[in-house]
């Protein structure tokens, strides 16, 4: 995917690349602070999607997507700026996303997995583009680890009948595909001895209740099922974890940072083994 970035501002336009890249490492994302710059390049190779600022001085970000539209009309469109007044105005260009400032990889993620303008597959640069957005997308499930813990279905949280089959789920996130024995299961989520005779029932209908919403919307894909075990299938949704575990393997000088791994499932006490393996990581690569 070809991804263009202009903001006139030095600082941000290098910080909005790098959180564009940190969510598509094998994007093409280009990096421009003149307006003029980014509406040439946009002419001659046609990218797929631009992050514009508002407020710059040369050229409106408004009057530069109009440019840009004028020459490619279904190149979408993603505001930046740390206004909400125009959003009305952004509406009439037909943008793709509006996102407020300060940006961050969830909210780029967000707006990349929800493009106004899907790629032709006529466009030779198709595959390689629906390549890039399913495996943000995660074929319309995705999953956020640092931070609260939340599943996302279509954009919107996952609900379930049973608050606790949400971090039933987060458990076999954590455990990155592996398959994961009942009894294991009800250790972590109860964290006591008495698990088979006390909560044997309450766990079946939670395994119930995880299968029952998959299946909803027809992604029953996403789990692994054996006798007396269960798993995920780590390539049937996005997960930022996943994500970033891999983006450290093929960039070996990227930085482990700290404050995003303290923020790994903060909600649940069991994820302590996981951050403190995340934080060895950091001072292996020191």
């Amino acid at each position: 995917m070809d991804i263009i970035v202009c903001d006139d501002e030095k600082l941000a336009e290098e910080g909005l690349v790098s959180t564009v890249r940190g969510v598509m490492p094998e994007a093409k994302v280009l990096g421009f602070t003149l307006p003029a710059d980014a509406l040439n390049y946009a002419e001659k190779n046609k990218p797929e999607v631009a992050f514009l600022d508002i407020n710059m001085r040369e050229i409106n970000g408004l009057v530069l997507a109009e440019r840009m539209k004028e020459m490619n009309p279904r190149i979408n469109i993603i505001f930046t700026t740390g206004y909400s007044a125009y959003t009305s105005q952004a509406m009439d260009i037909h943008a793709s996303g509006y996102i407020m400032k300060p940006v961050t990889e969830d909210k780029v993620r967000r707006e990349l997995m929800d493009l106004r303008y899907q790629i032709s597959s006529e466009d030779p640069k198709s595959d390689s583009v629906k390549k890039d957005i399913n495996r943000i997308s995660g074929h319309e499930i995705w999953v956020r680890t640092f931070g609260n813990f939340e599943i996302f279905i279509d954009g919107e949280p996952a609900q379930f009948q049973y608050s606790k089959t949400k971090e039933f789920f987060a458990y076999l996130v954590d455990r990155r595909g592996a398959l994961v024995s009942n009894e294991e299961i009800m250790d972590v989520l109860w964290e006591d001895r008495d698990t088979q005779t006390s909560h044997l029932s309450y766990f079946k209908n939670l395994r119930t209740d995880l299968f029952t919403a998959f299946e909803s919307v027809d992604r029953a894909d996403v789990l692994i099922r054996q006798r007396g075990k269960i798993g995920v299938r780590k390539d049937a949704f996005g997960c930022d974890y996943f994500d970033y575990l891999e983006s450290l393997s093929k960039n070996p000088d990227r930085p482990v940072h700290l404050p995003l791994i303290a923020d790994y499932m903060s909600q649940y006490s069991w994820a302590e083994l996981t951050r403190g393996s995340l934080q060895n990581m950091l001072y292996y690569r020191a």
